[in-house]
């Protein structure tokens, strides 16, 4: 033990100086330190508290000399004699910031116990401390995931270099993943911000295409409420197909706004009691291309102006104003097709009454493949009549704006 001892102390080249006294070393600074230097070496920047430091060696000597050396430089420590004592240490839950761990121990080497502990303790390097010298045995500890290999013997300057390195790369490791999770924390912070102010520029978009449709009513009495009649329609419609949400959102924006272009079209065409005659069916039909022509300069209803440009085209092609045929037609027109005439057939108009949703069912059926796109009608038909009669009920019982973003939403 005492041969041991004197090794030990020669290796530290004159640093300090031991006696031996009742099995215990005392030992006594020989060389000094700069002023304020060691007091501050081994405190974290964060807590300005000691960095608490693992010393795991079987040999007790070892572990005071490298203790004594710690507690000199400002650091706090604790001993290990064994693997398995270190590791019931940290399974205890004690914190400490850095592991210098001899190589070679009896029970659990040094590679053993950075096996058991660099996934438990991915945040705590190791620093092998080893009088082994074979460059493989320092490339194994590496590759298991060491921060550094010391060879015995060191000198006090060499450790500290070492837990200092090990240290500093802990403390930047620590200060990245804050800084990650600050700048997630601030991503998301800002996305959520965005969201709110798309929302808030989305509810204003409804405003105002809610004024547009209110207008058009004003314009044309004889069909009040229908563009929000067949808007809620055309939504349960394309719900029932399926439809994504968001694409959903775009056909009720087309089918609210499907005759805006009517607001071109002359009073004298529009209110005409009678009916027209070729060339008023003719400026009448320009409703369409007036709509889109409209719509299209508005950015949030790009996609929108298509379906109000299509929405009189029939599925075998003999519609207007492009004659466009079955799948030319966009989604939302050829499901709008089938709600507009469903709703006509079962309001009433100053030159007939309404119809029962039966007899609108029937008629739908008996155009299907001409007018409409059989698989629209085949979805419209297997939806329960107290669907649509539900939604024409609070639509018309309505003494506020219907809003068709907020339906296309519904779950």
């Amino acid at each position: 033990m005492r041969g041991a001892f004197i090794d030990a102390i020669s290796d530290l080249n004159g640093y300090f100086w031991y006696l031996f006294r009742e099995g215990r070393f005392v030992e006594s600074i020989l060389t000094s330190i700069a002023p304020g230097a060691p007091a501050k070496r081994g405190c974290s920047r964060q807590t300005l508290m000691p960095e608490r430091i693992l010393v795991v060696d079987d040999e007790e000597a070892i572990r005071e000399i490298v203790c004594a050396i710690l507690s000199a430089a400002g650091f706090a420590w604790k001993q290990a004699s064994s693997g398995m004592e270190a590791l019931a240490l940290l399974n205890s839950g004690e914190q400490f910031e850095l592991m210098l761990s001899d190589l070679m121990m009896a029970d659990l080497d040094g590679i053993g116990l950075l096996e058991r502990t660099k996934e438990k303790f991915p945040d705590m390097p190791v620093v092998m401390v080893t009088a082994v010298h074979d460059i493989s045995v320092a490339l194994q500890a590496i590759r298991n995931g060491a921060y550094d290999y010391l060879l015995k013997p060191f000198e006090r300057e060499q450790l500290l270099n070492a837990v200092g390195r090990a240290l500093e790369n802990r403390r930047l490791k620590m200060e990245n993943r804050t800084y990650q999770t600050n700048l997630e924390s601030l991503v998301e912070a800002r996305t959520n911000q965005l969201q709110e102010a798309m929302a808030d520029l989305e509810r204003s978009y409804d405003i105002t295409l809610q004024a547009l449709g209110d207008a058009l009513d004003l314009k044309d009495a004889e069909t009040e409420g229908h563009s929000r009649r067949v808007t809620a329609f055309t939504i349960a419609i394309a719900r029932a197909m399926g439809v994504p949400r968001e694409q959903i959102l775009v056909i009720a924006r087309g089918a609210f706004l499907h005759d805006i272009g009517k607001m071109a079209i002359p009073d004298s065409i529009l209110r005409k009691p009678g009916k027209l005659d070729e060339k008023e069916r003719t400026i009448m039909r320009e409703h369409c291309y007036h709509g889109y022509q409209m719509l299209k300069k508005i950015p949030f209803l790009t996609d929108a102006c298509d379906i109000v440009y299509s929405h009189q085209e029939h599925f075998d092609g003999s519609g207007y104003p492009r004659g466009l045929k079955g799948a030319e037609i966009p989604l939302g027109a050829r499901i709008f097709s089938v709600a507009d005439t469903l709703d006509a057939i079962i309001s009433d108009r100053p030159y007939r009454p309404a119809r029962s949703l039966a007899e609108a069912r029937i008629e739908i059926a008996a155009w299907s493949g001409r007018q409409f796109d059989p698989e629209v009608v085949e979805v419209f038909q297997r939806m329960p009549d107290d669907v649509f009669e539900d939604l024409r009920r609070e639509i018309n019982g309505q003494s506020y704006p219907f809003s068709y973003s907020a339906s296309a939403k519904a779950n």
